[in-house]
């Protein structure tokens, strides 16, 4: 039987207990709905008003007078179009028809009676921008309520933690790998949800704070031309606000307001990018931004303690599996930054430079008209020879127990030579450093 949340919603401890109840053939049943809907003539204000009252309301049912379903929409998606100029204005007392004309999208609606694992799929094969709408789920007497996508992805993860308590021995360290990787994906797909709309906000509202401050500062300047004889409260108050400084810093302040914006806006592509979950489709990508993407995820580590030396040649589009490519990159520098830190801690020598050297060329082959070569670089400790012979192989690691399960590599040749039709070369000298080679076809009949 669907239970239906209240609108203050259960505690945490109550939502962890349901979950932990999950059986590996458990339904939307058993999960926690959310039972909220709204006539479709009300004016705008009333979904303020609900989202507001209950900030873990996922979104809004709308229905007719007559009970009938017509429709859903997301509290994300809402509160993006309210956010716009000019749009709180215009359907703040309007009829809810007026803004979901705007806002009208794909719905999933499932029935309560289909397995969770059966919805978490359905779910991540929607297109990119609606796989954190809400989902619609039908009630055996024809009801509707809401389940947060957050939620499913939760019990999802509980199942799949049921399902690996099944796995054999010696596939112990692939579902640690795979937990680990997928609960990175999880946590990066959410952050990069819950900030892309402030962001698109702030970045959006930009342009127009930097065209009505320059507006003010011309009509001001008109005001300073035409006023011969200022009063002494005028020329007091100017030279308390220091106003010739002021109108020299505030486009510079807006100028790094818009560039720190555009920087967040990055963050979040790369972020989406990398927990990218719809591969199955090829998509035509440039590397060189992928790349990019990937470093900004990993800044933090490099910031200050390793240069990256960046020689890009303009790359032609190719197209290809994004996560997969992004997973790749991922750790191919991890690896570099983890050899790097070693040398530094066992050297300690304040004279030596951790160094990457990220490469991009277009290269000629015999068996195809081009291909694209990225060279990832360290001057880190370099590999044995014994060593470079296996480094391809699954579980092979030359970490110490718990920092490593001998995957990366492994899943990272399998994602260049299968998905891609490249190849991933190794060349490696012991303390010189280490070079990662990918080629990638960029004829597209090479690919599955």
């Amino acid at each position: 039987m669907l239970e239906a949340m209240s609108d203050a919603g259960e505690t945490t401890p109550k939502l962890f207990a349901r979950l932990e109840k999950l059986e590996i053939d458990s339904t939307l049943e058993s999960l926690l709905l959310y039972e909220s809907q709204i006539d479709i003539t009300c004016q705008g204000k009333e979904v303020i008003h609900r989202f507001q009252n209950d900030l873990s309301l996922p979104g809004i049912i709308l229905v007719d007078r007559g009970g009938e379903f017509q429709g859903m929409i997301s509290r994300w998606r809402f509160w993006e179009h309210m956010s716009r100029p000019y749009s709180l204005d215009l359907f703040y007392k309007r009829s809810l028809n007026s803004l979901y004309s705007f806002t009208q999208t794909q719905i999933l609606i499932l029935k309560g009676d289909t397995s969770i694992v059966e919805a978490a799929r359905k779910s991540l094969e929607r297109p990119t921008e609606l796989l954190y709408e809400p989902i619609v789920v039908e009630g055996k007497n024809g009801g509707y309520l809401l389940l947060d996508i957050h939620q499913l992805l939760m019990a999802q993860s509980r199942i799949h933690e049921l399902t690996s308590q099944l796995l054999d021995e010696k596939t112990y360290a692939h579902r640690i790998q795979t937990e680990k990787m997928a609960s990175l994906g999880r946590a990066m797909a959410g952050v990069a949800h819950e900030i892309r709309n402030p962001v698109n906000s702030i970045d959006g509202n930009l342009e127009f704070i930097d065209e009505y401050s320059k507006n003010l500062i011309d009509l001001l300047k008109l005001y300073q031309a035409g006023v011969t004889i200022k009063s002494a409260t005028i020329a007091d108050f100017e030279e308390e606000i220091e106003l010739e400084y002021l109108l020299e810093d505030l486009p510079k302040i807006v100028e790094t307001m818009q560039v720190s914006a555009e920087r967040l806006t990055h963050l979040v592509t790369g972020l989406r990018n990398f927990a990218r979950v719809d591969d199955k489709k090829r998509q035509v990508i440039n590397l060189t931004s992928c790349i990019e993407g990937t470093l900004l995820i990993l800044h933090n580590q490099i910031k200050n303690a390793i240069e990256v030396i960046r020689d890009y040649e303009e790359l032609p589009e190719i197209e290809c599996y994004p996560g997969q490519l992004s997973q790749v990159f991922m750790n191919l520098l991890a690896n570099a930054i983890d050899t790097l830190m070693e040398r530094q801690e066992i050297e300690k020598d304040p004279q030596w430079q951790p160094q990457i050297t990220i490469s991009t060329r277009t290269v000629e082959r015999p068996e195809d008209d081009r291909a694209i070569a990225i060279i990832i670089a360290d001057n880190g400790m370099g590999i044995s020879p014994q060593i470079q012979a296996k480094i391809f192989e699954e579980f092979f690691t030359t970490k110490p127990v718990g920092k490593g399960t001998g995957l990366g590599l492994a899943i990272s040749h399998r994602a260049i030579a299968q998905k891609h039709g490249g190849q991933l070369k190794l060349r490696s000298e012991v303390g010189v450093g280490t070079a990662f080679e990918i080629t990638l076809p960029v004829s597209r009949g090479n690919l599955e």
